[in-house]
């Protein structure tokens, strides 16, 4: 456990070091987010920030390599040299399209190819953690495994729209799921070094180095680059665990075995939601489901009238009581989740919907 904190810390560290000549460089490169009448940021803002991000996340695995905990991880497979390449490939992408602005069919083609990089060196769906259902085609397994990645590189994408939102709600799914990867490998193994942990601590950490920077109200943002490399990550970390996952699970452990898919659907069920909204409320009004609006979930926050650090804190809320729940149901009883859960969302619904007013005083007489 300690090995994966330094790690983690290692990764804040380097990203907090970085980011300011990160956002200088986008300055210089002019990649800046301009104001539209959708957004809510009220200046131009650098972008590039992922750059920062995966420059965190390469320094911490570079240091694991060499380290005798993790270096096995790094010798057994290509694994872990697959996921860092491809994590900087998809990064470059992005950054390329925050500075030149990417029609959609290029960055389609690049992400299927950052998924492609990783399944070339065997991080891919060999099963599906539910009922012991195996893969049995590898055109199966190719398409499946660069399906979950596009799937989780745009969810990322698209809950991007408030200052601190999708580094903290990564932040926080990528503790819960942090905690499930190493609490499954002191159980099922003798040899707790593990690249999913790994992966995911270091993907924590270069998010918490970034929060700074980034929380309301930003001095840069994450751009394509760190939407793009965030999701393709948590991506790799939920498909390497399915590999540890035995297909011939007992009915008792058929739940725990399926929390590698159920648990990055909590992390990014909030945008998930958002975008099935948008979709419907899109093509009702006839337009295009991909045509951008003001209506998202963070806007309607906006509207009932909680304030931009509010509203991210609700999305927070919401992220720690899917993603942490989903992990408490493999560990505790259900019964004693089902109502730990039950207050925790009556009491976030009402957070949601009726703002709370903060009373500032005055000064003087």
């Amino acid at each position: 456990m300690r090995v994966y904190l330094l790690l983690m810390a290692l990764a804040a560290a380097v990203t907090l070091l970085v980011i300011p000549l990160v956002r200088a460089l986008a300055r210089r490169v002019n990649a800046v987010t301009p104001l539209r009448d959708r957004d809510v940021h009220t200046e131009p803002t650098p972008r590039l920030g992922g750059l920062g991000m995966v420059l965190g996340f390469a320094v911490a695995l570079l240091v694991a390599s060499r380290t005798d905990f993790l270096g096995g991880v790094f010798t057994s497979s290509h694994q872990a040299w697959a996921i860092l390449g491809a994590a900087v490939f998809v990064a470059l992408l992005g950054a390329a399209d925050d500075v030149f602005d990417l029609d959609w069919f290029t960055k389609l083609v690049g992400q299927t190819l950052a998924a492609g990089i990783m399944v070339w060196q065997g991080v891919q769906m060999v099963t599906i953690p539910l009922f012991g259902l195996t893969i049995l085609s590898s055109g199966m397994s190719l398409a499946l495994t660069v399906l979950v990645v596009l799937v989780a590189i745009n969810a990322v994408n698209f809950v991007d729209g408030l200052d601190g939102l999708a580094a903290g709600m990564i932040a926080i799914g990528g503790t819960a799921m942090f905690v499930y990867t190493y609490l499954l490998t002191r159980q099922s193994a003798t040899d707790y070094a593990d690249l999913a942990t790994l992966v995911v601590a270091a993907v924590v950490g270069s998010c918490l180095g970034f929060l700074p920077y980034n929380f309301h109200r930003a001095s840069i943002f994450m751009g394509d680059s760190g939407a793009m490399f965030l999701g393709l990550t948590m991506a790799a970390a939920s498909i390497v665990v399915t590999g540890n996952i035995d297909p011939g699970a007992t009915a008792s452990q058929a739940f725990p075995a399926f929390l590698p898919i159920l648990l990055p659907v909590a992390v990014v069920l909030v945008p998930l939601i958002d975008l099935l909204l948008a979709v419907v409320r899109r093509l009702a009004a006839g337009r295009s489901p991909f045509a951008a609006d003001g209506q998202h979930l963070h806007h309607r926050l906006l509207a009932r009238g909680h304030s931009h650090r509010r509203a991210v804190l609700i999305l927070y809320g919401w992220t720690a009581i899917f993603s942490f729940g989903a992990v408490a149901l493999a560990f505790l009883p259900i019964t004693t989740v089902a109502i730990a859960l039950g207050v925790v969302v009556a009491i976030g619904v009402v957070l949601t919907v009726v703002p709370i007013q903060v009373r500032r005083g005055r000064v003087g007489p």
